[in-house]
């Protein structure tokens, strides 16, 4: 099993979401964001972290420093769930192609279904192919 796979039914398990997984490139950093309904704190934190380290000496898997953390404020969308989970709310959305002449976007989300998200944009809802959808993430209320 991959580690990426490895992770999400860990955390699944554990009643969280592996939002991403970034790794250095020698992989002596792993560095983990979790989330949850309600948020995350330390102690999410610190749990996840030594049940990993603890799961990779089992899974035999190298590495030098572990970092376990929230996805903050301005937390990366990826999935279609995702999408759907913060509809309402506004995120900035940068394309792989141009959508009417422009590849970043700041809107609220709309809706999430069959490939496509709604985005409103000036009060116009846009559709786009999440295919097409190349980094996107929630803009913080502050």
């Amino acid at each position: 099993m991959d580690l990426q796979g490895l992770l999400e039914n860990t955390l699944a398990g554990l009643g969280y979401e592996m939002v991403d997984l970034e790794r250095s490139a020698k992989g002596a950093l792993l560095r983990v964001f979790i989330d949850k309904s309600g948020g995350i704190n330390v102690d999410d934190c610190a749990l996840v972290s030594n049940h990993l380290s603890r799961l990779f000496a089992v899974e035999n898997i190298s590495y030098e420093r572990l970092e376990v953390s929230s996805p903050g404020l301005d937390r990366p969308l990826r999935t279609a769930g995702d999408f759907a989970r913060f509809t309402g709310q506004k995120a900035r959305l940068k394309l792989r192609l141009p959508v009417e002449g422009q590849r970043n976007f700041v809107g609220v989300l709309r809706e999430a279904e069959a490939g496509k998200v709604g985005l409103e944009v000036d009060g116009q809802v846009l559709s786009l192919d999440l295919g097409n959808v190349d980094k996107a993430r929630l803009v913080p209320v502050l």
